[in-house]
């Protein structure tokens, strides 16, 4: 069910590279389907979204403002919740928000010799919309990863959209909104909600940036509506990648695995190890714990299409196959992971040791679960406080620095062919 591989094949390379592709182009009928419902959103705002929102979730309304959920029913959410539900999303809530403090930027400068005053001002985007899946799928952990963040950069308002099929509320994807304090929340979903949110509508406030995950729909409406504004990134099936020295309980590497196979039957798990017989004790573990887990046919599917276990010479043929790979997330289930570390140049989130499992990740250790997927984490990095801030260079020149950088300039600037540029330099030296 899981496919067993080793780096001594001669083939290995490709089987990895047909292992690893994954492409994320959705097809020519969802991108027309798509465009269809952006252009008719971008031209008729609030009736457009009604409409498709009675079209596509089975939910019909009169205005927007049906479809809006107060902060007081956000907080009804909240308070419905068990004890143990209250405890797990204000600790996870606390955890996520003390690590994102400390991503925070501030405005800098520096004063030259001659009074120059150069700097950085950082500012936080006006208004960001969040999409969070919705339906009978509950995802509040995905409400906090995306606008906790957003909240400790000091972004003004936070407008999030879930889709609500036929009615159907999810009290605790509500309660965390309540929780990151959103300023908004309103039950539309699909393209319709993502246009909605990049041009805005009569009653539905053009955002900066929209985060946050979806289906095939939501993420060609992202790629086709970025440029008008800003997105997180476009997401592909979840990872794991375990470089393991067979030193860690077989059953925990086999649940680990199985815990990104759930997601859905394009999801990727792969073990790199150098020792043989411990393979073959994780492969015994995998038959033997599938059969229990209710998603069996989903992670089985995943398994059998884009799972491997691959045996390696050694460890360090085991992190160069992982750079190459560069996953989302990588769990290094070794002795001494530390002495490792320096050496793994490419994974969205790095899980050190063989009690870190990725699921700590996912809910509530503190960095941020928006990851880069699809060997992007090769030029990428977890969504952050700073995906919601903005950067302004300071340039204040003094009289002594304008005629010292005037000349450099307009040397360059006359080498370019820039005339106007040279003098606007020279007209404030004694020089022009």
């Amino acid at each position: 069910m899981i496919s067993l591989l080793s780096s001594k094949n001669e083939d290995f390379d490709a089987q990895l590279s047909s292992l690893i592709s994954w492409e994320a182009n959705s097809d020519e009928e969802i991108n027309n389907t798509v465009r269809k419902i952006i252009k008719e959103v971008k031209n008729k705002g609030d009736s457009s979204v009604l409409r498709f929102t009675s079209e596509f979730d089975s939910l019909d309304a009169k205005s927007i403002s049906e479809l809006t959920i107060t902060k007081e029913c956000l907080e009804k959410s909240f308070d419905n919740l068990s004890p143990k539900q209250k405890d797990a999303l204000t600790n996870a809530a606390q955890r996520i928000e003390s690590y994102h403090l400390k991503q925070k930027q501030e405005s800098w400068n520096y004063t030259e010799d001659d009074g120059t005053v150069l700097g950085q001002k950082v500012s936080p985007l006006d208004r960001v919309g969040l999409y969070v899946p919705g339906g009978k799928a509950a995802y509040p952990s995905s409400v906090l990863m995306n606008s906790i963040p957003a909240k400790v950069a000091g972004v003004n308002e936070l407008i999030m959209v879930v889709p609500t099929p036929k009615g159907v509320v999810n009290e605790l994807v509500l309660a965390a909104a309540h929780i990151a304090d959103v300023d908004m929340v309103i039950t539309i979903g699909g393209a319709q909600a993502i246009a909605a949110l990049a041009y805005g509508t009569e009653t539905i406030p053009k955002v900066d940036k929209i985060v946050g995950p979806g289906n095939v729909y939501v993420a060609t409406a992202k790629k086709q509506v970025f440029g008008q504004v800003g997105i997180d990134m476009i997401a592909g099936p979840s990872e794991i990648l375990i470089i393991c020295d067979g030193s860690t309980d077989p059953d925990w590497i086999a649940m680990d695995l199985f815990s990104q196979a759930e997601h859905d039957e394009e999801a990727q798990s792969i073990l790199l190890c150098p020792d043989e017989g411990f393979i073959e004790k994780v492969r015994s573990s995998i038959q033997r714990l599938l059969p229990s887990m209710e998603r069996e046919l989903i992670i089985r599917t995943a398994l059998k299409n884009r799972g491997a276990l691959i045996l390696t010479k050694d460890i360090d043929e085991a992190i160069k196959i992982s750079n190459k790979i560069a996953p989302e997330h990588l769990e290094l289930s070794v002795e001494n992971p530390e002495s490792i570390l320096g050496d793994i140049n490419n994974a969205g989130a790095i899980f050190m040791g063989k009690y870190s499992s990725e699921a700590l990740g996912d809910y509530c250790a503190g960095p941020n679960h928006v990851l880069p997927t699809s060997s992007t984490a090769r030029f990428s990095s977890p969504l952050g406080v700073y995906d919601f801030q903005k950067r302004s260079s300071i340039i204040m020149a003094s009289k002594e620095g304008a005629i010292n950088l005037g000349e450099t300039a307009a040397t360059l600037a006359y080498g370019e062919g820039l005339q106007a540029h040279a003098m606007s330099a020279l007209y404030r030296t004694d020089k022009k």
